[in-house]
């Protein structure tokens, strides 16, 4: 397989699954080093591809026009990230990424996509696992995350949930 029917692959694979693909397994899967899959990638988005890259790995995300989405601001110690994404997900949203302020490179952002209690505790579980700080520590805590649901409603318990749990900034 050559280097562009190899990345029709990565594209089909992604567009037609409902999933996340590490690099390391695409390599696999391939014959190819994980290093030859990050520059397929690079290649793919450099075409228009919207690739999300998630600790999970890499997605396509299907068309989501019919989410609702709502960017909010939260404060709390590493201790309560469970805790904070568990009042998102238990209403059914998904946190899609995390953001953070930094004084010298402006704003961070890291796609997680955390659908589940399955992908919190995975995410939660790679904090204990190892030394790495999540973002919101070069902000004291602070930080944004794009949530989204299928209505209104939903957004709006998951607000209130977070509010009573004084996780939520708001004025």
């Amino acid at each position: 397989m050559n280097s562009k029917e190899r990345r029709e692959y990565i594209r089909n694979l992604l567009v037609t699954k409902d999933n996340t693909y590490k690099g390391q397994f695409l390599a696999e899967q391939l014959g190819v080093t994980r290093q030859v899959i990050v520059k397929d990638i690079a290649i793919i988005r450099a075409e228009g591809v919207n690739i999300i890259a998630t600790p999970e790995g890499y997605l396509i995300p299907s068309e989501e026009n019919n989410f609702v989405r709502r960017v909010i601001a939260v404060s709390h110690g590493r201790n309560d990230i469970y805790n904070e994404l568990e009042c998102i997900v238990k209403f059914g949203g998904v946190v899609e990424d995390v953001t953070v302020e930094h004084p010298l490179y402006g704003e961070i952002r890291a796609m997680i996509m955390i659908k589940t209690i399955m992908d919190i505790e995975g995410f939660t579980k790679n904090f204990k696992e190892s030394s790495v700080q999540p973002l919101s520590y070069l902000t004291k805590g602070i930080h944004l995350h794009t949530i989204k649901a299928d209505n209104e409603e939903i957004i709006e318990s998951i607000i209130k949930e977070l509010k009573e749990k004084n996780y939520l900034i708001s004025d």
